[in-house]
């Protein structure tokens, strides 16, 4: 499962970065996302409706659910059970990984610097995180620090734009991007999922016109 959650993630480039207040919302959102042609969300562990958003997001067919901020254990197994396919953490924390490397749980913890990728990779994991992006020089950053780690994936994740997404997608380390404002917290408090609907289409669109290896 772990080979085709990362299959799946490449073919869509994209990751909408979902943090929920209202568990209610979450399934007409993750129908909007859908219909706009991504089906896939990660929801982050920041808000109290995190695994009941999970739940209602999991029993979807063809939707693949994530968690992210995800900081223990007990958050992985409360994840899973909710029905969650994959997940991602803010920094890299051996337990988590050892854990759900034991378990064949997906996971892409959170990288920054070239200790923690080599960290990832003596746990035998070949994508990771990179996090928070764009305040620690964006793609350039990303690029010189990945470098002598030719063998690695990345998911790039924090302050990317529609503006910044192509220059990402361009590099060819990087497998996809999260990014949230496609499923902003003002359009799920307006229940605005005719527009996620739009601006997952248009990201969609923008992210298949981009070719890996076009500027890298």
């Amino acid at each position: 499962m772990t080979s085709d959650v990362f299959s799946r993630l490449g073919e869509l480039k994209l990751i909408p970065v979902v943090a929920i207040e209202d568990a209610s919302a979450a399934a007409p959102m993750g129908q909007a996302l859908a219909a706009g042609g991504l089906p896939c969300v990660e929801i982050t562990f920041r808000t109290a409706a995190a695994a009941s958003a999970i739940s209602a997001l999991a029993k979807q067919p063809n939707l693949l659910v994530g968690a992210g901020t995800v900081l223990t254990i007990e958050n992985v197994k409360i994840a899973v059970d909710n029905g969650a396919k994959f997940i991602v953490t803010p920094g890299f924390s051996p337990k988590v990984v050892s854990y759900c490397i034991e378990h064949k749980i997906p996971i892409t913890p959170g990288t920054l610097t070239p200790t923690e990728i080599t960290m990832a990779l003596e746990h035998g994991l070949g994508c990771v995180k990179f996090f928070p992006c764009e305040s620690i020089g964006g793609i350039k950053t990303l690029k010189a620090i990945a470098a002598p780690f030719a063998m690695m994936k990345f998911i790039p994740t924090g302050g990317i734009t529609p503006e910044t997404l192509g220059a990402y997608l361009e590099f060819k380390q990087v497998l996809a991007c999260g990014g949230s404002w496609m499923v902003s917290k003002e359009l799920l408090a307006g229940r605005q999922f005719d527009r996620i609907t739009e601006l997952a289409r248009k990201a969609v669109d923008l992210a298949n016109s981009i070719r890996p290896g076009g500027k890298s």
